[in-house]
């Protein structure tokens, strides 16, 4: 074929623009100059640009705060999509974009500091990275989900916040640099997870990796969950007056742990207080046979039959009354006696509620319901979960309507999750899961990735599951929880190096690791799936990675 100038000089200019432009790019442009009228973007309006000083581990940086699209919705409320824009100096910025995830029900801008999840140290803005962050497009608060009597917010808050300000903050990192970035990523983690998922399938053109930790990606799904999980703990009420945390006390879930250990720990290889080997313990352990039963009330030392039937129940995954699935089971995981397992299934601590009804109530009954149940929260959301019908209300998350012309099915997960072509042909999805997450099922995450590899045998060429025995929603547990899955997500994207295992370490200072009497110095691989880890043949040395090995 024969190349003509005007061919070439398109060609030229395509490349450049890929690299982040060429010799003629524009000179940077100073961060206060960054303005509204300077940016000339339809609904963006700039509300502060400053230059911000080097403080502690934050290297000297420009802050750009604004928001997209301001309205009044349905409600007669303010809304508009705010975001916060932090970019290393011109010398610093290593030419990369960062969209740091969200979490709960948004409702506030997080610093765009560049959380790294579970990494150990470090930001993404202090490793170089231009990093922004949105409050989902309504600034309720974090605990306020009556935004979801908007329709436009609804559907804000599950994808279009991500997109738009994806598309400006681009821009704008374009023009105060000069030149736009060579790559970009997406972290998150539970509804930030569900943020990379989304954007996996809906904006992969726009990203060329994204890591995804304990992603809430059927959110909806794991709501109807939580209010089942509700009901079946009331259900083993042994006093009149007795909450979620009465009824199954940190003493009944440590036994529970305890006994899941003595069927599953050795499975591995070594006894060393982690479950590697999950599928193995699921078919191991029992719970009617493998914890005591009391013979007369509640124990420390044996669980009631009450007790034994409810978390039969909510392990077995929410159903309605013709005994079909409404959301996922659950592993049987040692991280069951986690803090923050207990946390968020049966006592948040700061009020006398599960953090699963605080939270949950309010967001199944403002945002997942079509129309709204807009439900009396006076109580923290008891009321609304434990009458919440598996039967006549769940079905409403598939629900829409002339105004709600979206259900929460649709605006809240991702498109076609098993057919991630555009994600195939140009980026990477990391997804990482703890095994004893207590408000999203790891099984959950495990089936959608057993059915992409179902769909697309090439799966594991640009998207790998790692499943972290014990780990809590996020983080804690007893688990090795500090890995830096950036670093990881890098490597693949930028030097083909594809993550076989991503080694992990503990927290020493965390509760659970502390309780289980761990050597700060622990550390294990972290497997892609369906690989896990197995201490290796002859070695003696069980505190260190390097002894396992995934098969």
């Amino acid at each position: 074929m024969t190349t003509t100038p005007r061919l070439a000089a398109v060609c030229t200019a395509a490349l450049l623009a890929a690299c982040g432009g060429g010799g003629d790019s524009p000179a940077p442009v100073a961060c206060t100059d960054l303005t509204t009228a300077r940016m000339g973007i339809a609904g963006l309006q700039v509300a502060r640009a400053v230059e911000v000083s080097a403080a502690g581990d934050l290297p000297a940086h420009c802050q750009v705060t604004g928001s997209l699209d301001a309205r009044t919705g349905i409600d007669g409320k303010p809304y508009a999509i705010g975001f916060e824009l932090r970019t290393p100096l011109p010398s610093a910025w290593n030419g990369k974009f960062f969209f740091q995830g969200g979490s709960g029900t948004n409702g506030v801008i997080v610093p765009a500091t560049g959380n790294l999840l579970n990494a150990p140290s470090g930001t993404a803005l202090s490793r170089g990275y231009a990093v922004v962050s949105t409050d989902g497009g309504h600034a309720t608060g974090a605990s306020d989900a009556t935004f979801g009597l908007d329709p436009q917010a609804r559907s804000d808050y599950g994808y279009n916040a991500v997109g738009r300000v994806t598309t400006v903050a681009k821009q704008i990192v374009t023009t105060r640099f000069g030149r736009g970035p060579s790559r970009s990523y997406l972290l998150g983690c539970s509804n930030g997870g569900r943020d990379a998922m989304v954007a996996a399938s809906r904006l992969a053109s726009q990203y060329d990796g994204f890591v995804a930790a304990n992603p809430g990606f059927n959110l909806p799904k794991a709501a109807i969950a939580q209010a089942w999980d509700t009901q079946q703990f009331f259900s083993a009420a042994s006093a009149p007056g007795q909450l979620p945390k009465d009824i199954f006390p940190a003493s009944a879930m440590t036994l529970v742990a305890q006994r899941i250990l003595a069927r599953c720990d050795a499975l591995d290889g070594v006894a060393d207080g982690m479950v590697h080997d999950r599928v193995g313990c699921q078919a191991a352990f029992d719970l009617a046979t493998d914890v005591p039963s009391c013979t007369g009330g509640p124990a420390a030392d044996c669980l009631t039959t009450a007790q034994k039937s409810a978390l039969e129940r909510v392990f077995a995954g929410a159903q309605n009354g013709n005994g079909d699935s409404l959301y996922a089971s659950w592993p049987w995981d040692a991280g069951v006696a986690g803090a923050g397992w207990r946390f968020w299934k049966l006592d948040a601590g700061f009020a006398p509620l599960p953090f699963n009804t605080l939270i949950g109530a309010g967001a199944m009954g403002y945002i997942f319901t079509s129309p709204p149940d807009a439900p009396d929260l006076s109580d923290g959301g008891l009321g609304y979960q434990l009458g919440f019908s598996m039967d006549t209300d769940a079905p409403k998350i598939f629900a829409k309507n002339a105004t709600f012309a979206e259900s929460a099915m649709e605006f809240m997960t991702p498109p076609q999750p098993t057919q991630l072509n555009t994600l195939k042909s140009r980026g990477k999805l990391i997804v990482v899961h703890g095994t004893g997450d207590p408000v999203f099922s790891a099984n959950d995450t495990i089936a959608w990735y057993d059915a992409l590899r179902s769909a697309d045998a090439d799966v594991a060429s640009y998207a790998r599951l790692f499943l972290v025995p014990g780990m809590n929603h996020c983080s804690g547990g007893p688990a090795t929880d500090r890995f830096d899955m950036l670093a990881a997500l890098e490597a693949w994207v930028e030097r083909g190096s594809a993550p076989e295992s991503v080694t992990a370490s503990v927290n020493a200072a965390d509760p659970d690791v502390v309780a289980a009497g761990w050597p700060a110095t622990r550390t294990r691989p972290l497997c892609a799936y369906p690989k896990q880890a197995v201490l290796r043949p002859g070695a003696t040395e069980t505190e260190i990675a390097s002894s396992f090995q995934c098969q």
